[in-house]
């Protein structure tokens, strides 16, 4: 079964089939953080702490870093932000960028084998990030547009996701280090946003057995009571076999629906992540606990 194995200087986390459902947090990213990104162009990486130690609390298995900031520098910045990461949390990182400058400074500096974020099906692109992506043995993030833009064919999104795994085959990268991100679509303004999401990740599982993962939260965006609509996203897209998103572990909603999705598809073990996540806040086990029995309803 196809695992891509990402590592901080001590700790590996594993995504791939059949394994827990890999939680990336999302929070260091400046975009639409408007105090974020004035303190880090300031050299003011207090927040980027915070952050990264709270959603590995949470319950996150990685942290995806971005520090993209319009008339910054990205490079310095980006660097700074893993640095800073790394100091105060051992999980791997996604190093994000669209910025090949970025994306070399922030490896340059990375303890580990990190997961790129990301490549497209862009032929300059293809060709700029692949050769670093294999130089330093990284895994990667393929997004499954090109030239044309996001098509909303399904079957266009494939042949590109297709076109970067083999690509990256000519590179001497495996499948394996290979993450697809097949492309969330708010489900507000494209009704079968969620359809062709689980189709496609069902078809690159079986057709070219590689891992995925997504930005969870854009699936939701502009609707209200939107970490319920996130989190039973993920829910149905792990039971057609996504293995990672990048997502806000600090909303219980998402983060519990991933939990109950990996309880019934098998992938926790005897139930024990759920159990010791949750055995404290059920009120049965307390009323035991304390000797109370509750009233039958």
């Amino acid at each position: 079964m196809t695992q891509t194995i990402i590592s901080s200087a001590s700790k590996e986390v594993v995504i791939g089939f059949g394994q827990p459902f890999v939680m990336i947090g999302e929070r260091i990213n400046p975009t639409g953080r408007k105090l974020l990104a004035e303190e880090m162009k300031n050299d003011d990486f207090t927040r980027v702490e915070a952050d990264a130690i709270a959603q590995v609390e949470a319950g996150a298995h990685m942290l995806d870093v971005n520090a993209g900031i319009p008339l910054a520098d990205e490079p310095a910045l980006l660097a700074k932000a893993i640095q800073t990461v790394q100091a105060v949390t051992d999980v791997p990182l996604s190093i994000d960028s669209s910025i090949i400058e970025a994306l070399e400074a922030g490896i340059s500096v990375y303890e580990g084998k990190p997961l790129i974020n990301s490549v497209t099906g862009e032929e300059e692109v293809l060709e700029r990030v692949l050769p670093l992506v294999a130089s330093r043995e990284a895994a990667v993030v393929a997004i499954s547009n090109d030239e044309t833009g996001i098509s909303e064919d399904p079957e266009v999104r494939f042949m590109v996701a297709k076109k970067i795994v083999e690509r990256a085959a000519d590179h001497g990268i495996p499948a394996h280090d290979v993450v697809v991100d097949p492309l969330v679509m708010p489900i507000g303004a494209l009704a079968n946003a969620g359809n062709q999401v689980f189709t496609l990740v069902r078809r690159l599982r079986e057709e070219l057995g590689v891992n995925t993962t997504c930005g969870a939260s854009n699936v939701s965006f502009g609707l209200p009571n939107r970490h319920a609509i996130t989190g039973a996203f993920l829910s149905m897209a792990i039971s057609h076999g996504m293995t990672s998103a990048i997502m806000n572990p600090l909303h219980d909603e998402v983060r519990t629906a991933i939990q109950a999705a990996d309880v019934l598809s098998g992938q926790d073990a005897n139930c024990a992540t759920w159990i010791d996540k949750h055995r404290e806040s059920d009120p049965s086990t307390r009323a035991r606990r304390t000797g109370r029995r509750r009233n039958p309803t």
